[in-house]
């Protein structure tokens, strides 16, 4: 398979160009009866509150949640003979942060039955099967769920992060991954199910027992993290606590539900169009591409002259490629970009690449699509400060636009909407896996001894407790993508002049927090962080060595680490930098 093209059957490709109306089936089928579960959280009988330090170890410890994220597989209803019905293929994905609670299992036959039983993690076979291969919605696509080790093989079945207070009374994090093929445990409930319409069974997930009884921890004793190497004693007592953590708490007949469809069709779509040939790694998870947006190169061509057009600023003097540089990755390689009449930004512009696979845009994601982070700094006044009524009006008066705006949309009226679009078709197609990691991951190229120590270490969770030493880079940047969808406080401030992503939420457990960038190309994008502050790659691999600082948001992965952070030595931190310069896409070259 050449890793450079995308290999679906035609009705994926359909859906991923966007160019046919899709029919989303996101409700219940007709056929047979529907069992909806609904599993929440709980502690001691009530909803995790995230965030909230406010829950207690069996002594006495004072710990929060951050993160409760779960794989389940391996439904099976138990009729009254004894027999088990087994249901195939249903998998479910839970996540506390996400509010995804309810899993609908469907077309039932019609009967009574005696139990519920489902694993909690997958079978070997599907554990280790290829993650590019799921759809961007199915519960184990890993740009989804963010549950997948890639690389180390395999999901983390079960994800339990947080902070708690030592007994100096400061904050360090904790960080529970269950996983590995032992480990998949199985739960098994009694209850008389009377499947004759729809049915909504409501389970207890206890997070108190999980962690108390019969075995319990405590992350002072016992440790802050585990990664479940065999042998460990926290991720042995997490799987003999989670059978006694699930309960039944109600079953309630619903409604019969109907299917609900919802159809996208394609915005704009012109009567001859060329259609674009989306490549990637095939190692990298099917994005979620646009359904309304047809992928063509019509519209792609117009979208990269708009992103190089100076008209979207009052002065005509900015482009979006100003503070865009394709030699930089599509990033600024000044700290703060400057905007007309030389003011200058207070965030460092981040690069524009495999953007596919975002859901959210800009440090704090405040942008929730493409199209719409593409206009947002036209209209801000530090950047552009331009209308977009007056865009409008600058394009249509440009002749060379309205038959380029035909072609792309089927007529040459110009809409800040179009222009949205156009934009947001060309950086979908700025994507980045040839790297020389890449190719010495195909045999074509080969990793110096130095460069596969920093890749060693960057893939090394930091865990003394089982002699693991290694810089635990994989937790915010693993996977072929490097990045993830996460938000955090990496510690960089004690004190926040910025306060990121609470600026957005309005949740005062964000501030301090930014999106996750990809370390692809991270020698092409410096200065580096938000505010640009760190000038080489040495000097961020330093702040994670010594210069963290803690405080009550602080990721959990980097608040379990030493003060200051883990001292990697000075040949251990020049080997990390080595192998980021080898994720360096040199098409950016070029």
């Amino acid at each position: 398979m050449n890793p450079d093209t995308l290999h679906l059957k035609p009705s994926q490709v359909l859906r991923l160009l966007g160019l046919v109306t899709w029919l989303a089936f996101d409700g219940w089928g007709s056929a047979g009866a529907t069992l909806e579960l609904l599993i929440t959280p709980k502690f001691s009988g009530e909803p995790i509150q995230p965030d909230s330090l406010r829950y207690q170890t069996s002594v006495g410890e004072r710990f929060s949640f951050t993160r409760v994220s779960w794989l389940a597989s391996g439904f099976a209803l138990q009729r009254s003979d004894g027999s088990w019905l087994e249901l195939t293929n249903r998998i479910a994905w839970f996540d506390l942060e996400r509010g995804r609670s309810e899993w609908p299992l469907q077309e039932l036959p019609a009967a009574t039955y005696r139990s519920l039983r489902f694993d909690v993690g997958l079978g070997e076979t599907l554990n280790h099967a290829d993650p590019a291969q799921f759809p961007a919605d199915h519960p184990l696509n890993p740009n989804l769920n963010g549950l997948h080790w890639n690389w180390q093989s395999g999901y983390i079945f079960m994800a339990l992060e947080g902070r708690w207070r030592n007994a100096a009374g400061s904050l360090d994090g904790w960080s529970y991954h269950f996983a590995n093929d032992t480990h998949r445990t199985r739960i098994t409930l009694a209850a008389e199910l009377r499947l004759t319409n729809d049915t909504k069974l409501e389970l207890n997930f206890d997070l108190a027992s999980l962690l108390n009884a019969p075995r319990p921890l405590s992350f002072a004793k016992d440790g802050s993290s585990t990664h479940s190497r065999p042998g460990d004693p926290i991720s042995s007592a997490l799987g003999a606590n989670l059978p006694g953590a699930f309960s039944i708490n109600r079953l309630s007949a619903t409604a019969t539900l109907p299917v609900k469809v919802s159809s996208v069709t394609p915005l704009y779509l012109p009567e001859t169009f060329t259609p674009y040939p989306f490549k990637m790694s095939s190692t990298f998870p099917m994005p979620n591409l646009p359904q309304d947006n047809s992928l063509i190169a019509e519209r792609v061509s117009l979208g990269e002259r708009l992103f190089h057009e100076t008209a979207l600023s009052k002065d005509g003097m900015i482009s979006c490629a100003a503070c865009h540089n394709s030699k930089h990755a599509f990033s600024d390689p000044r700290q703060f970009s400057v905007g007309v009449r030389q003011q200058s930004g207070t965030r460092n512009s981040m690069p524009l690449f495999n953007l596919a696979w975002r859901n959210s845009f800009f440090w704090d994601g405040r942008a929730p699509s493409l199209r719409a982070q593409a206009l947002m700094p036209i209209e801000d006044p530090t950047e552009m400060d331009e209308t977009l009524v007056n865009v409008v009006e600058k394009l249509t008066h440009q002749a060379k636009y309205l038959p380029l705006f035909a072609a792309a949309f089927g007529s040459s009226e110009i809409t800040a909407e179009k222009i949205g679009l156009a934009i947001e078709s060309f950086l979908l197609t700025q994507t980045s896996f040839d790297s020389k990691f890449d190719r010495a991951l195909k045999g074509h190229a080969e990793l110096s001894a130095e460069e596969r120590r920093g890749f060693e270490l960057f893939m090394t969770e930091y865990e003394p407790r089982r002699e693991q030493y290694g810089a635990d880079c994989f937790h915010c940047h693993g996977g072929p993508l490097f990045q993830s969808q996460t938000f955090a406080n990496n510690g960089l401030d004690s004190v926040f002049k910025d306060i990121g992503r609470a600026k957005v939420t309005g949740k005062s457990s964000d501030t301090g927090k930014f999106a996750t960038p990809s370390l692809r190309n991270i020698a092409l994008t410096a200065p580096y962080m938000h505010d640009g502050r760190f000038a080489k790659l040495e000097d961020v691999v330093e702040h994670y060595s010594t210069g963290l600082k803690r405080g009550e948001t602080l990721d959990p992965n980097l608040a379990k680490h030493p003060s200051g952070g883990i001292r990697l030595s000075d040949a251990d931190q020049k080997a990390l930098v080595e192998f980021l310069r080898s994720l360096t896409d040199e098409k950016f070259l070029n």
